[in-house]
């Protein structure tokens, strides 16, 4: 029984889901994350276990080239007046027999319909593997972006956590100065407030960083815990990355490497061979068969006896062979070769225009991310400037409110001021870095963020 149970237990653990084995309470890097949802995202297994159904059709069209067989065996029986087999004479009475049967057909000619449902079939399954490099590459492309979510988040949060610091010790400093009579109760009442509004944006921001790691896991179809966390990737905004290509010069590498344009133009092939299969209908088919037939009759007796001829003896007595040329002329079938010509070349323009609507898209895509990209570029450089010259006003501020020569108001716009330029930067950076990385994605670079 204990050999019984380790067993049950042991067949229970290997067919338990992928994902439970990706049960990880981090830190994680970003390469891990990705190959962690490659592993158990669902629809890139649907996408895979979809190419069997290609592989199928190829198995199916290559094997109409060679000749079918098939055999069968039937036996039964007659009553009441009906011919025997074997005398060939009518009787009226029950006849038992079985016959014995073997068939075999080979295509010779078929207007090409099967050379090119092949070679259709072929062009699917190619477009089945780039199909599925697209879906990795959309979900690599998904786990970056909340990735770096998560490290902007977290960001978000040191802020917002200085933030209250801050106004924390001032609230402090501000209490025993307007105990001592050095300032007014307003100015103590106004570092309250500002406190309690610091405190809310720190919630909300944590709030935000748990969120963004929630989205990730999801992404990575592994449970939620609240000790999850990545490790930020060691990366600079560097401006050469932007500018060593035009969005032009960028879609004309893509549109030679991205998978989904390689599946859109596959497809067109497929629909190609669609038409010529429909063509095929059209011209005359020739095929080749043969047949053996035999059978065995309960009622054939040995002459001048009672005594039933052999089974193994009827069949070799019996034994007939056949074979034939079918020739199959198409001259009227109701319009429907004319439909389904119709109907091919239909696909074919719809394969075009998704194709080219494909490169479209891509080529739009491109467009907009290098534009995000360059602005938030711009945007992180004037934030540097802006930071710099914020650090120094608010130095002064503080230094001047702890004097009395600026009231609590004052001092808030200077601190708020400054942490708004910090988030700005966090902001632009993290988009920058993100919109970089897709366009090294349509240069058909590495998805990684060193």
């Amino acid at each position: 029984m204990k050999k019984l149970f380790t067993a049950a237990l042991l067949v229970l653990a290997l067919q338990v889901p992928s994902f439970a084995q990706s049960e990880i309470t981090g830190p994680i890097d970003l390469l891990t994350a990705v190959e962690i949802a490659l592993e158990n995202n669902l629809t890139l297994k649907r996408t895979e276990i979809n190419q069997g159904n290609f592989e199928a059709e190829l198995l199916a069209n290559q094997g109409r080239r060679i000749p079918s067989l098939s055999s069968g065996v039937f036996p039964g029986y007659r009553w009441g007046r009906s011919i025997n087999p074997v005398t060939n004479l009518f009787e009226t009475r029950r006849i038992g027999n079985i016959n014995v049967t073997a068939n075999s057909s080979l295509p010779i000619f078929n207007g090409m319909r099967i050379n090119n449902s092949i070679a259709q079939a072929r062009k699917n399954l190619e477009a089945g593997q780039y199909s599925l490099q697209a879906t990795r590459n959309t979900i690599t492309l998904s786990v970056i972006n909340l990735f770096i979510d998560v490290v902007f988040n977290r960001e978000q949060v040191k802020i917002a956590e200085n933030q209250l610091k801050t106004t924390s010790e001032q609230l402090e400093r501000t209490k025993k100065l307007v105990a001592a009579g050095s300032l007014p109760l307003t100015n103590q009442l106004d570092l309250q407030s500002q406190n309690a509004t610091n405190q809310l944006n720190l919630i909300n921001a944590v709030n935000g960083l748990r969120l963004a790691k929630l989205a990730l896991t999801q992404a990575m179809v592994i449970p939620f815990t609240e000790d999850f966390d990545v490790i930020e990737p060691a990366y600079e905004v560097n401006q050469a990355e932007l500018t060593s290509s035009t969005p032009m010069e960028i879609f004309e590498v893509a549109v030679t490497t991205l998978p989904q344009i390689k599946a859109a133009e596959a497809n067109i092939e497929v629909a190609e061979y669609g038409v010529k299969i429909a063509k095929g209908a059209f011209y005359p088919t020739i095929g080749a068969g043969v047949s053996i037939f035999s059978n065995y009759v309960d009622q054939a007796f040995l002459p001048g006896s009672s005594e039933i001829i052999p089974f193994r003896t009827q069949i070799e007595n019996n034994l007939s062979q056949s074979g034939n040329l079918q020739l199959n002329i198409p001259i009227f079938s109701n319009f429907s070769n004319k439909a389904s010509l119709q109907r091919a070349r239909v696909q074919q323009r719809l394969a075009e225009v998704e194709a080219q609507e494909a490169k479209n898209t891509l080529r739009q895509d491109i467009e907009t991310a290098y534009t995000q990209a360059l602005a938030a570029e711009q945007s992180y450089q004037a934030s540097l400037v802006r930071i710099k010259s914020l650090e120094e006003t608010f130095r002064v501020s503080q230094q001047q409110f702890d004097l009395g020569a600026i009231n609590s108001v004052d001092f808030q716009v200077a601190q708020n001021n400054l942490f708004n330029a910090q988030a700005d930067l966090i902001n632009a950076k993290y988009s920058y870095i993100f919109r970089v990385k897709v366009l090294d994605f349509y240069l058909g670079n590495p998805l990684n963020i060193y």
